[in-house]
This record gives C-alpha cells, sequence and structure tokens, in this order.
C-alpha cells in the first residue's frame, strides 16, 4: 500500500502500539497527546516513555499536542482517547475541514459505554451524534485480542474491523494489514463493540479467581475456565439484547479471542485489577463503585472493566436480562459482597 497521512488521538499505549506498526510500514502517523512531556518524548527520544516505556518508536511517527494538527489533511484518522473523555475529545475535532466534509475514514480503538441521560450508549453511537451527519453507519470499530505491548513487538495478532460501511471495513482492513496483524471485516458493529467492553468485566472477575487460586485447595484451573465460560455466556446474553446481529461474532476473535487474552495475559490491566482487590485489598480506601470511578486515578492505571460495569448493570437492569457474572462484579465494586462469597456463590 503507497504511503497514507494517518491521525492518531490518544497516545496511551494502545494508540500508540498501533501508530508504530502502521509507521513501520511506511505510513506518516501523527500522534495527539494531551503531556508535554509525552509529546517531547516521542518526538525528541522516539520513545513514549510514560504509557509505552522501552520500545523505540518509528521515526515515521511525530507528536502534537494540538488535537486540530494531529487531525488535518488526514486520509484516516484512529480514535484511542479513553471512553470517559473520547466525545468531548472529538467535539474539538468538528472544525477541522477533512472531518467537517467527511472525507477523512474514522477508526475507533476505545472500548467501553459512555453514560447519557436515557443510559449507557456503545462508542459509533455516541460519535454518531457528535461528529457529522456523513459519519452515521459509516465509522469502524477496530477490537480484538491486541495488547499493545505486542502488537508494538511486532508479534502475530488478528483484529476485527467491524462498520456497517463495507468499503471502510475493507479500506481499514488494507491499511492496518501487515507482516504481524491480520485484519478481518465484520458488519456486526454492535457485537464486536459489546464483546470488547464487557471481556474487561468478566477479566476483573478472572483476576480475583486468579488470586484466590493460588492458595486454594477448592479453585484451579478448571475454575477459571468454568468462569471464561461463564462469562462470554454473559457477553452474548448482553450483546443480543442490545443488537447484535451474527452470533459467529461471539465464537471469533472478537468475543472469545480478545476474552481469553484479557483474561489470561500478564500485560492485562482489568485482570491486575483483579489481583489487587484480593491480594492488595485495594478496594478497602473506596466507599462504593461511584467513589471508585471517580478516584479513578488513585488507582494508578485505568482498570476499564470497573467503569464498563456500572453501564453493564443498569442495561441489565433496564432490559430485565440476567448477567450473573457482571452482576457479581458490581456488587463486589460496590462493597455489597465479598470477592470470595460471590466466587464460590456463583461458581457452585
Amino acid at each position: 500500500m503507497e504511503s497514507k497521512n494517518i491521525g492518531v488521538i490518544g497516545a496511551g499505549a494502545w494508540g500508540t502500539a498501533i501508530a508504530h506498526a502502521l509507521a513501520k510500514e511506511g505510513h506518516s502517523v501523527e500522534i495527539w497527546a494531551m503531556e508535554a512531556d509525552v509529546v517531547e518524548g516521542i518526538n525528541e527520544k522516539h520513545e513514549n516513555f510514560k504509557f509505552l516505556e522501552g520500545l523505540s518508536l518509528s521515526q515515521n511517527v511525530t507528536a502534537t499536542q494540538n488535537i486540530q494538527k494531529a487531525a488535518s489533511q488526514k486520509e484516516f484518522l484512529i480514535l484511542a482517547s479513553p471512553s470517559l473523555y473520547l466525545a468531548g475529545t472529538v467535539a474539538q475535532l468538528l472544525s477541522v475541514p477533512s472531518i467537517a466534509d467527511g472525507s477523512t475514514c474514522i477508526g475507533i480503538l476505545t472500548k467501553g459505554f459512555v453514560p447519557a441521560k436515557n443510559g449507557p450508549k456503545l462508542i459509533t453511537e455516541t460519535l454518531e451524534e457528535v461528529l457529522p451527519p456523513s459519519y452515521k453507519k459509516a465509522l469502524v470499530y477496530i477490537s480484538g485480542p491486541s495488547h499493545a505491548e505486542e502488537v508494538a513487538m511486532g508479534k502475530l495478532t488478528g483484529l476485527i474491523a467491524a462498520s456497517e460501511n463495507p468499503k471502510n471495513t475493507i479500506r481499514f482492513r488494507e491499511l492496518l494489514k501487515t507482516q504481524s496483524l491480520m485484519v478481518f471485516s465484520s458488519l456486526d458493529v454492535i457485537g464486536v463493540q459489546i464483546c470488547a467492553a464487557a471481556k474487561n468485566v468478566v477479566a476483573v472477575v478472572f483476576g480475583c479467581l486468579d488470586a484466590v487460586a493460588q492458595n486454594s485447595d477448592f479453585f484451579g484451573d478448571n475454575t477459571e475456565s468454568l468462569l471464561l465460560a461463564a462469562g462470554l455466556n454473559d457477553i452474548q446474553t448482553l450483546g443480543f439484547a442490545m443488537g447484535a446481529t451474527h452470533s459467529e461474532t461471539f465464537t471469533s476473535i472478537a468475543g472469545v479471542g480478545d476474552l481469553d487474552v484479557t483474561c489470561r495475559s500478564k500485560y492485562g490491566r482489568n485482570r491486575r485489577f483483579g489481583h489487587d482487590i484480593i491480594n492488595k485489598k485495594i478496594l478497602e480506601k473506596f466507599s462504593s463503585l461511584d467513589d471508585l470511578i471517580s478516584r479513578i486515578s488513585e488507582v494508578g492505571y485505568l482498570p476499564e472493566g470497573a467503569v464498563a460495569c456500572k453501564y453493564i448493570q443498569q442495561i441489565a437492569s433496564d432490559r430485565n436480562i440476567k448477567l450473573p457474572i457482571c452482576n457479581g462484579l458490581y456488587k463486589i465494586l460496590n462493597k455489597e459482597i465479598e470477592p470470595v462469597d460471590f466466587l464460590k456463590e456463583v461458581l457452585r
């Protein structure tokens, strides 16, 4: 593929990793970061010391604190800001000419839900309300079992590019395809988004179980597989309730693949958070789930499953669906039940 001008909004680990992967293919990639030290590190030392330390970035990656500059005159724009801030971040791009006229093709890496007056919304649904009408059913949602650290190291990884616009899924599939990235198309935008958000919730519970199992005569590897299966059932139930269109989404890399790596990988922040709940009693300083979310920076990293858990609980209540694993994490984080008591109850 000929060299493209690409913008990446968000210089966290995943945004930086995908920028590096594209830049290695000869594309010119400009990444936006809020932090001056991150911009300086990328431009002067070719390293994101804050979010992806130890990786020498391609010299085709440059950084800026000017968000409009990062998005201007780009054929492709990739959004990688956290879900809590995504809508406000994208609103700053509306004056960019190529966004205003819809000529920039937009892909999204962000996982989770966005709060709204009428209940939590999916990422694409939220952005379609912010962006110009030309982006309706044209956004591409990118997901799959893809820890940033391994993508940055060039380890073989599979991704799903999902959109209601088949042409755009192909455009992003061709853009992202490298020696180490395999990319597949999907039309099930809702299903892929649900898998991406809900697997983080299951991974926190998995981390709790994994920590408990290390010193248990009752819990073991078999139990962890039991939890994975129960968690996948929660994800599928939620997905179909919200309008997922393809059952194979949940048995693909978007579903079971992403769930497995998020639960088992040493890089998983949500798994780590589950470990910290057990081993470091990290919840002791928070009075409730709302208190945890409002002070989430005190955790020291972002466990996206804790935030998604609140919104999934709201959706399940509104739609009257049963999600035992997701509901259990909600009760754990809201100080309604002890983790070990929940694990014994739900897995038996």
